[in-house]
């Protein structure tokens, strides 16, 4: 294998196993930072050592003992091996090869909870939501602050910035590197299950830049939603998630046309969906139902997406469903965003005229006075009602207050298609 190949092997294999290197490491040292500067240390050597050596049969193995040897290394030379007699609840006095032993048993244990506790930790409410969303994907995601930085089209310093306070944040704070129980769990889910859903959003419709979709931000949340579903598997909302993303993903291919041009939904070629994930999809939410109890936030979301999997055209979707389903979810979980959605909703169902007398309550709300989906939504309304003027003036409007380049294509091509005589 030629180096770069080497290199190439080295960069997929890190991906994969840096987040159970680190969960495992954090569990120890209970310092995130600190786990991941050693997990770093043990990809230095990788890339020393396996251009000449070769790629190990079990490189994940091998990155774990390279950052073991490190870390104990580590507490030998400094006053880690005392605070760790500490928290053990061991005399000061005790042999310190005996400490360095039973950290290096507690290293070989089983890690099935290291990766969740890790993501209750990088997901942890006292953080931003900015901050936690860098730190997953760095954690478990496994991608460079380059990387991140221009998937969110925001600067690589700003990103290095976001992730080195919120390890600080977690230290000063004392945040533990556990699992939360009880009630604090439902809350602390929550959190966990908005970054995984906000980065997949950012993927399937991204808010800025020259790109309809970025891809790969879909598929670190997918990888991350199915990780959490394997890690929490009573938890129904977890399935609820991870049943939307596979079914929203696999409208991929249909929505970008061949020069990048966006497709909404009911242009798209329904034959390019990804029959396998609508498959996994529906899975996922057929466990998240029978799971019990109400649907919640993600679930009735993924129900949705479900009625639009199982329209072989878009003229068989079931609006009516649809409908039934927003009603649900305002019920449930109230917001202007939600409401428009019900409003399109109820327009496909019941006709234009009943969705834009929905459309019309909304136009007051503040949330949604730089929401470009509100003047695409009321556009597209005037438009099949004929009244193309006032259409036109909505889709300029919509155009003007989104930052991304191709959905501004298509907004002022509708406005365009507007023009009358």
């Amino acid at each position: 294998m030629t180096a770069p190949d080497t290199h190439r092997t080295i960069d997929a294999v890190w991906r994969i196993e840096s987040p159970r290197v680190i969960a495992g490491l954090a569990r120890i040292v209970r310092d995130v930072g600190l786990a991941e500067d050693l997990a770093h240390d043990a990809l230095v050597a990788a890339l020393e050592q396996w251009p000449q050596s070769g790629v190990p049969r079990n490189p994940g193995a091998w990155l774990m003992t390279a950052a073991k040897h490190r870390a104990i290394d580590l507490f030998r030379r400094n006053k880690l091996l005392e605070r760790k007699h500490e928290e053990l609840g061991y005399a000061i006095d005790m042999e310190r090869q005996t400490a360095v032993a039973d950290f290096e048993a507690a290293l070989d244990d089983d890690v099935g909870d290291d990766l969740l506790r890790l993501v209750f930790t990088a997901c942890h409410p006292v953080l931003s939501t900015e901050a936690r969303v860098a730190l997953t994907l760095r954690l478990l995601g496994g991608l460079t602050t380059d990387e991140i930085a221009r998937a969110f089209l925001v600067s690589e310093p700003t990103i290095a910035q976001r992730i080195v306070r919120a390890k600080r944040t977690l230290a000063k704070e004392r945040v533990p590197f556990e699992i939360p129980r009880g009630a604090e769990l439902v809350a602390r889910l929550s959190s966990v299950l908005e970054v995984i859903y906000l980065v997949f959003n950012e993927g399937y419709s991204a808010t800025a830049g020259d790109d309809w979709m970025r891809p790969a931000l879909c598929e670190d949340a997918l990888r991350l939603g199915r990780i959490l579903a394997e890690l929490a598997p009573p938890e129904p909302e977890v399935h609820g998630l991870v049943a939307l993303m596979e079914i929203q993903a696999s409208r991929a291919r249909a929505r970008v046309g061949p020069s990048g041009q966006a497709i909404v939904l009911n242009d798209q070629n329904r034959a390019l969906w990804d029959q396998l994930l609508i498959r996994r999809g529906l899975a996922a939410l057929e466990r998240a139902e029978t799971l019990g109890g109400a649907r919640g936030w993600y679930t009735l979301q993924a129900a949705i997406a479900a009625c639009h999997a199982r329209a072989r055209t878009a003229e068989d979707t079931d609006w009516p469903g649809i409908a039934r389903l927003y009603d649900e979810l305002a019920a449930q979980a109230p917001s202007p965003v939600v409401e428009l959605n019900r409003a399109v909703a109820v327009a496909m169902a019941f006709g234009p005229a009943a969705g834009l007398a929905l459309v019309d309550g909304l136009t007051s709300e503040p949330a949604l006075r730089e929401y470009h989906l509100l003047p695409s939504v009321r556009g597209d309304l005037l438009k099949k009602l004929g009244r193309l003027e006032e259409a036109r003036v909505e889709f300029e409007r919509a155009a003007a207050l989104t930052r991304n380049t191709r959905e501004r294509e298509l907004l002022l091509d509708r406005a365009r298609g507007c023009a009358v005589g």
